[in-house]
């Protein structure tokens, strides 16, 4: 059995001006799609907010 991939969801829900959540640097459509996803592409999402978390705070 797989387990599945959990939400990245740390309960800070707040969207910046570039609708991405302050909390998980997910963007809305994520957000919104999540339990639609596959756990390979919820892992893919993962990654793409930890990148966007990085950026914004310039960390290598």
């Amino acid at each position: 059995m797989t387990e599945v991939v959990k939400s990245p969801c740390i309960s800070v829900c707040a969207l910046d001006e570039d609708d991405l959540c302050m909390g998980c640097y997910r963007t809305m459509q994520e957000i919104t799609d999540w339990s639609e996803y596959t756990n390979e592409v919820k892992r893919e999402v993962i990654v793409r907010a930890q990148q966007r978390m990085k950026r914004r705070y310039n960390i290598s």
